[in-house]
């Protein structure tokens, strides 16, 4: 795999980062979770709106199971497919089922923890891990939520707005509003 720096703006050292190149690093699914409990569905495009989510999405309209908790990396979730690929075969997980916004392929959603990124033309900032929890596992299966430890993927603000679409390449960058 070829690697390179991916720049929005001159960086300082402290947002840099390194990702796989362009080709590597896309958006392969979008899924919103229209109401509590129900599987999310799998949408073309979806509208990021800061300070609230992804238009639609249960979390955007503040009645996901967790809307009430404060704090950051509430708007948006993402989880990457080589992950839900490597599950043992009895924690095999749809994307759905994962119940994260953004399936990714190519990024590793960890080292995005702290960073400002884009997806297509989104800015988003990582803000911490999505470990998975107990209610994941009462919604799909046993042994998920052990299964999904440290990978479970990376709950992000949205910095700036705009329509995030499949297959639209993540990039890490530095966010400057204009």
């Amino acid at each position: 795999m070829i690697l390179k720096f991916m720049r929005a703006s001159a960086p300082s050292r402290s947002t840099e980062c390194l990702l796989p190149a362009a080709a590597d690093g896309r958006v392969e699914g979008i899924y919103l979770g229209l109401r509590r409990g129900e599987l999310p569905v799998s949408v073309a495009e979806a509208e990021a709106i800061p300070g609230h989510g992804l238009a639609g999405d249960r979390y955007w309209s503040g009645a996901g199971t967790w809307s009430h908790w404060p704090g950051a990396g509430r708007e948006v979730t993402l989880i990457a497919a080589e992950v839900l690929d490597r599950l043992p075969p009895a924690c095999r997980l749809s994307a759905a089922e994962a119940r994260r916004n953004l399936v990714t392929r190519g990024v590793d959603l960890n080292a995005l923890v702290g960073r400002d990124f884009r997806v297509g033309p989104v800015w988003l900032r990582g803000q911490r891990l999505c470990e998975p929890c107990a209610h994941l596992e009462r919604l799909t299966r046993p042994g998920v939520a052990a299964a999904l430890v440290g990978r479970g993927g990376l709950r992000a603000d949205i910095l700036a707005g705009g329509r995030i679409r499949a297959g639209d390449v993540l990039a890490c960058g530095r966010f400057e509003p204009a």
